[in-house]
């Protein structure tokens, strides 16, 4: 029986995991950052010789990475030069012209990707309505293009003004770069980014320069290691979006490719909350690194068309990478397993957002690490059994974290170390409890009595104790929680989303023209498809990015039934969606529309799995932990998943053992297993 296989790299952990019929087998081991790859192929050998599967057996391999992410975020990206307009080279640096915090004198906005020396003004001009007023001129050009070269530059981002309207002088660069500096990398605006907005637009096609060559790199290498391997199938990445797209695809525009790891979170939560019948979800994935929260309404991710990279500022919007892509919108912050305590100058603790990753790792890892983190903190507390980590690939060692605590904040506090242990917990708890009301009130939402979806290594030993914060009476933990972004790949479609900015007037609105655009976006998106080979049914869906005359953001209005699109019919759809959204419509007041977008998916492959190998622990463990939790110690009794029965209940406090994960169920709270092998925590929530 063929089989598809998944490869998830985070920051902490590599998950790989195979599926064959409905049952998939999984494994964590350390992510090897000098040579992802490396770690990659080490999960990849373990899975295969688990299940006796062959490489050549394997009919897809799926992929999510933080590679993209976390080159942008370390600045380890390629030596990258902008072409611009004459005049118009500062916009990188000038940004929105705001403050993202007002009352701090001392805020620094985020450096740009391109130094001013590298960012060149090229003499040509289109207006807005895509006439030429001043056509390329190439010989200064060229004499640019001579000197960048010299200075070692690699990587080209070219963006003119509003080229998005009339792409011709973009292209005739790409051209000219290509017959004379072949070794450049290029990326057009016209083809990343290709709206109105030309900040944005400049900032996103600059971080897809930027990181081009790095994860063009990578993924030839990835693609070749595996076919020496055997592995004779298409290699599909999972995009920002929650869709799958090809290495093709992938290469060019690997900006795609930021968050396509909590993308795949995204997509395993919204499918148990389909399963569950749960219309309103929180999504908490927490792994080594960072923790990401989403929301899901009607079974469904909210998704968005900005995203920020790198929040450096208390994580408050504005103080990141803005990028415009197609993006499952969530809020992302430093609080993983290996998130590193520490002691402000007003001895308050802090918990991250620095994480000792998988090198050296958190102290208790005993690879060289000496600074506590959350892992330690949770070992110390009982929530962790050593012999059973990471599937038992990973030793860990209470000595060691008892001297990092010792050491950096029980000393330092004159508290003992359980305290100090107890105190970190609950600064990270807190932190991600803050994170999801602040993310919850930007949407206009309320996370008091829904249902959290708890997955990734660290999430369901937090899930409990963040949903008391939240309110939130029911937990979820799904079957193979301790890999969940990547079993979230294989439940994902085949997706590829595209967007054309056609600035008008409602009432003034060129049917004819929209009708083409969607015509043409439909014909290149259906290429990635093919290109995938997705077969079966395909679901497309078409919007119109709308706003009031006057107003600064826009709002999406779905437009995909509409055979004839209708002047009435759009104002009438963008009425109903305003209405949603604020509560009431404008009376009176002309609509204009910006953009249009069509995204085309193609059916999932399958929507259930059975993860039942995560549950199977390869290390015997004790039948009891000492188990603390505020002031008071529990004696927790310690349950394999797998001995847990369908239809029973079981009453914390307990510590819930298997292979990946560990799920903690406090003593106020009770257990059971649903018919998908989910645990479903519930809690008795204290009234205010």
């Amino acid at each position: 029986m063929s089989a598809r296989l998944s490869v998830d790299i985070g920051g902490t952990f590599t998950d790989v995991v195979i599926q064959q019929g409905l049952k998939v087998t999984s494994v964590k081991v350390l992510t090897t950052h000098a040579d992802p790859v490396a770690g990659v192929l080490q999960g990849v050998d373990d899975v295969l010789s688990r299940t006796g599967i062959a490489a050549a057996d394997v009919q897809l391999v799926l992929h999510g990475t933080t590679l993209a992410t976390n080159a942008l975020i370390e600045r380890r990206g390629a030596k990258t030069a902008l072409l611009t307009t004459a005049g118009h080279r500062d916009v990188l640096a000038m940004a929105f012209e705001n403050r993202f915090e007002q009352y701090d004198v001392n805020i620094d906005r985020p450096a740009p990707l391109v130094p001013r020396h590298w960012r060149i003004g090229v003499t040509e001009r289109v207006a807005a309505d895509g006439q030429t007023l001043l056509t390329l001129d190439e010989t200064q050009l060229m004499a640019s293009l001579h000197a960048l070269v010299e200075q070692g530059v690699e990587s080209l981002a070219v963006t003119f003004l509003h080229s998005y309207r009339q792409p011709a002088h973009e292209l005739r660069v790409a051209e000219l770069v290509k017959q004379n500096f072949p070794q450049l990398w290029v990326s057009l605006s016209c083809e990343v980014c290709p709206e109105i907005r030309e900040y944005e637009r400049m900032s996103t096609t600059t971080a897809n320069a930027y990181v081009k060559p790095l994860m063009a790199g990578y993924l030839e290498r990835l693609q070749a290691v595996l076919g020496e391997r055997g592995f004779n199938c298409k290699v599909l990445l999972m995009t920002s979006g929650g869709g799958l797209t090809t290495l093709n695809a992938a290469t060019r525009f690997p900006i795609r490719l930021v968050e396509s790891g909590p993308a795949g979170g995204a997509m395993l939560a919204a499918g148990v909350a389909q399963a569950h019948q749960e219309n309103s979800v929180v999504s908490f994935d927490m792994g080594g690194t960072t923790a990401k929260l989403c929301l899901i309404e009607n079974g469904e991710p909210q998704h968005s068309r900005a995203f920020e990279v790198d929040r450096s500022y208390r994580f408050k919007k504005g103080s990141g990478l803005p990028v415009r892509i197609p993006v499952v919108e969530m809020v992302e912050i430093g609080a993983g397993g290996g998130s590193i305590a520490s002691l402000d100058g007003l001895k308050r603790i802090h918990v991250g957002p620095q994480s000792a990753g998988s090198e050296p790792g958190p102290s208790c890892y005993g690879r060289g690490g000496t600074l506590p983190t959350v892992t330690d903190a949770d070992l110390l507390l009982g929530r962790l059994l050593p012999e059973n980590f990471a599937g038992g690939r990973v030793s860990l060692s209470v000595a060691a974290a008892t001297a990092a605590l010792e050491e950096h904040i029980a000393q330092p506090l004159s508290l003992d170390v359980l305290s100090a242990a107890l105190g970190i917990s609950e600064i990270v708890d807190e932190n991600m409890a803050a994170a999801t009301r602040a993310h919850a009130a930007e949407w206009g939402r309320r996370v008091e009595g829904t249902c959290l979806v708890a997955f990734g290594g660290a999430a369901p030993l937090h899930a409990a104790r963040l949903a008391q914060k939240l309110k939130i009476p029911r937990v979820l933990i799904p079957p193979g929680a301790g890999v969940g972004s990547a079993i979230g790949f294989l439940l994902a479609p085949v997706r590829y989303e595209l967007v054309r900015s056609a600035y008008a007037l409602l009432a003034q609105l060129d049917q004819a023209e929209v009708m083409s655009l969607f015509r043409q976006m439909r014909t290149e998106a259906a290429e990635v498809l093919d290109d995938a080979g997705a077969t079966g049914g395909r679901e497309e869906r078409r919007e119109g990015y709308m706003r009031y005359v006057g107003q600064g953001y826009e709002i999406a209005v779905d437009v995909s039934d509409l055979q004839v699109l209708s002047v009435d019919d759009i104002r009438s759809r963008f009425e109903r969606t305003y209405a949603r959204l604020y509560g009431r419509t404008i009376p009176d007041l002309a609509i204009e529309v910006l953009s249009w977008t069509l995204s085309l998916s193609s059916e999932p492959v399958t929507q259930t799995l059975q993860a039942a190998d995560a549950q199977i622990m390869q290390q015997t463990v004790s039948d009891e932990v000492q188990w603390w939790s505020g002031d008071s110690a529990f004696a927790a009794k310690v349950l394999p998943r797998s001995a847990l029965q369908a239809g029973q209940r079981y009453v914390g406090p307990l510590v819930i053992a298997e292979s990946q994960t560990t799920t903690i169920v406090p003593a106020s709270a009770s257990v059971s297993v649903r018919a998908d092998d989910s645990l479903c925590i519930e809690l008795a929530l204290q009234e205010d």
